[in-house]
Formats: structure tokens, sequence, C-alpha cells
């Protein structure tokens, strides 16, 4: 009987030649982060194991993405004690605000992610990572604090659901929809403790910023890990940011066994909304009610890449941002802002009456730079809507692709791009 990807990597850094799902193992760890948000817990559980040293200094990143620049005197002490755990530990990939972003866009853009790794996150999107062929997942404090300490995970070898699609996406559609749609067929449970394998001839030519965004929001429907199998396209992504060459790309087996599988032709498929209040609570666009908006946020590890931006930018055209709501841009990382700078479309944006903020997770998680207010309605190209997640618990959000939401934030209700053609 053969393995899937996911059973493959885990088998491969367990020391173990096959491994099957519902097996226990102790794997290695290729790289372990923590955020400003999550490192303070941890940091205190490290320090409680009384150990002098950190596994391996090179292979942890703490990352200030959620609270930073510091929105209060406890986010600047959670910073400070960041930093100071960097340097008693000599921990290199300590990124600071002004040169920092956030950690699932960072860790790749800085070559720390390779194929075949495990790579272990206090955060739940971690399951990001999977997009490059490796096994990404999230945990508690107390899981990533023994990472530090020890260099290794246990783990349930989780049942893998293959999802497969094929056909050309058609204009203004791109990874969010076809992730929204995984999300509507297996609600917010269907995927628990599973793998979500991504495959068809549709992602074999996806970006690899699309890709990124299937396996980040595999969490959303309560998944282990995404994973997609690496090739040409991620390791051309991966060439002059990779620093090391002792990875190994996997594949499935043609006799694998899979818990299930889900088939989509994407060919005539329009851009997706999630309604409030549930990431699975999703229509197509022409099904929607072009409701009046309050804010537009576009960014977050969902989609506040380079190329989303791209595309906002071809949607917006000459025009301008609606002086009835509030736009936001927040690209994901200093690398992509500073991209946006060189290339113009920061001016472009802000000359359209966009705020363009400091690279980070406040408005998505409700806790600064964007926070909705009561009874408020927001299209936001984030990856969760639920009540009270970006601020009032009476506010509204619909989650979209960044075609969408440029549309949207141009005539002040939700709109379809397609009508703006």
């Amino acid at each position: 009987m053969g393995m899937t990807l996911t059973e493959k990597i885990l088998a491969n850094k367990s020391g173990n030649s096959t491994v099957k799902p519902g097996d226990i193992i102790f794997a290695q760890v290729d790289f372990s982060m923590a955020t400003d948000i999550a490192s303070p817990i941890t940091i205190q559980v490290f320090e409680q194991l009384n150990r002098d040293k950190v596994f391996d200094p090179d292979k942890i990143a703490l990352v200030n993405d959620h609270l930073t620049p510091a929105k209060d005197i406890a986010a600047a002490g959670f910073s400070k004690m960041m930093r100071e755990f960097a340097k008693k530990y000599g921990i290199k990939h300590y990124y600071e605000v002004g040169r920092s972003g956030i950690s699932h866009v960072i860790l790749p853009e800085d070559g720390l992610v390779a194929p075949g790794d495990i790579i272990v996150g206090a955060d739940s999107h971690s399951t990001t990572y999977g997009a490059f062929g490796a096994f990404g997942t999230g945990m508690g404090a107390t899981d990533i604090a023994c990472a530090w300490a020890e260099g290794e995970v246990w783990l349930r070898v989780p049942e893998t659901i293959k999802i497969e699609f094929k056909g050309t996406m058609p204009k203004y559609v791109i990874g969010k929809d076809l992730v929204l749609l995984v999300c509507r067929d297996l609600g917010m449970e269907g995927g628990t403790y599973k793998a979500l394998e991504y495959c068809g001839e549709t992602v074999e030519n996806m970006t690899m910023e699309d890709r990124l965004t299937l396996t980040n929001m595999a969490i959303e429907a309560g998944a282990k890990n995404g994973v997609i199998k690496a090739d040409e396209t991620t390791m051309k992504y991966l060439e002059g940011r990779l620093q090391r060459d002792d990875y190994k790309i996997f594949e499935s087996d043609e006799d694998a066994v899979y818990h299930s599988l889900l088939e989509y032709d994407v060919s005539d498929m329009e851009p997706q909304v999630a309604l409030p209040f549930l990431p699975s609570n999703v229509k197509p666009i022409s099904e929607v009610e072009p409701r009046k908006v309050d804010q537009v946020m576009i960014g977050s590890c969902t989609n506040g890449r380079y190329s989303d931006f791209e595309l906002v930018a071809e949607v917006l055209g000459d025009r301008k941002f609606s002086k009835d709501i509030r736009t936001l841009i927040s690209p994901a990382t200093t690398e992509i802002y500073n991209k946006m700078i060189k290339s113009g479309l920061s001016l472009k944006f802000s000359e359209a009456g966009a705020a363009i903020t400091t690279p980070g997770c406040g408005a998505c998680i409700g806790a600064h730079l964007g926070v909705m207010g009561e009874n408020e309605v927001g299209v936001f190209t984030t990856n969760r809507n639920f009540p009270g997640r970006t601020g009032a618990r009476s506010a509204e959000i619909y989650l979209t692709n960044p075609a969408v939401a440029a549309a949207t934030a141009i005539m002040g209700r939700i709109t379809d791009p397609r009508e703006l053609d």
C-alpha cells in the first residue's frame, strides 16, 4: 500500500520506512516560529524547562506581526520579551518592525521553508507552508516550547483528503475563490485533523501566490495541514532564496489511500464570497446582495502579496476609491511594501484614496490599524469572518479575493469586478 505526500514527509522525519493514518510519531522539526501574540507564553513555558540553550537557534523565528507597531504598553512588552529572548539564545531570525511582516509570508520570502520540511508555528495559519511540498501546522505554546528545547514534536499521522481542480481559472478568479469552495463543501469541521492535498492541472498551472492561499486556508476547514507537491514553480520561487540543499521532494504514490476525494472544474467559475459569519458560508458573487460597505481591507497572510496588489491595480485603472468608505491596503511584508513603492503601486493607491498600513495582521484580527465599529459592514481579503474577529461583534465581514475587494472599494458596495470591465 502506497503513502500520500503528507505520510511520506512524516515517515521521513520520524525515521520510519512507512507510516499510516493514526500512527503516533516523534518527528524532527526543521523550523519553528512564534509571533508577538504567542511568543510571551511560549517563552515562559520554555524558561520553565530550565534549558540553557534552544535546539538550534538558526531554526527558530520570532516575528512581530500581530500587534506591530506596538499598539499599546502590553504589546511593547511582548516585543521586548521576544527581543531579549532572541539575544539570550542567539536567535538570528528575529523580525523587528520595519524589517518584518506577516510570519507566513516572510518565512518563505527568506528561504526558511523547503520541500519535505516540517515547520511548526504558534499560529493556526502555519498550514501555509505546505504550498512548498512541506508539512506545516499550528501548535500551542507548550508544544512549540518543547520543539525549541528538543527539536522534535509528537504527531498523529492524519488521513488525507484529495482535492483535485481541473480547468483554467477565468478572469478575476484566483486561488482564494477555489479554497472558499473547499470551505463551503467541507464546512468548518469537515477537514478536522486531516491533510488537504491539493492537486490537478489547475494547481499545476497556478502561481506560488495562489498555491499559498490554498494551503493558508486549509485550517478554515479544520485541517491539520494543507499540502501541494513541489515542482518547477516551487523551485523557481525558491531560487535565490533557499539557503540550503538538504531538502527532499516527495509526491504521493499512485496507490496511496485517501480518506475522500473532492473534484472541481473551475472553467466556468465566478468569484466567490464568504458571507457573515463563517468562511464556509460561501456563494458566487452573482448571488450576493450589493450591500453598501463601510470598509474594505486588502491584505493579510491570505491575500497580501505583491500579485494581489497588482490585481487591485488592474481593477482600479484610472479610477478612485469611493470617498464614502475606508479603503485599507496592507502589504504582508516589508519586502512587498518596498516593491510597491518602487513600482509606483503605493503612490497609485494613496492618490486613489487608500490608507497604506504597516505590514502586519492588525486589521485582520481586530487589534488595530483598521478595527471595525458596531454594525459596520466590511469586505476583507482575509481568512476569517467570525463575530468579533475584526472588531465589534455586530460588524459583518464578507471575505473575497482582491479583485472583488477593489471593485467594492471603487463603488462603495459589494461589486463584481467584471461589471467594471
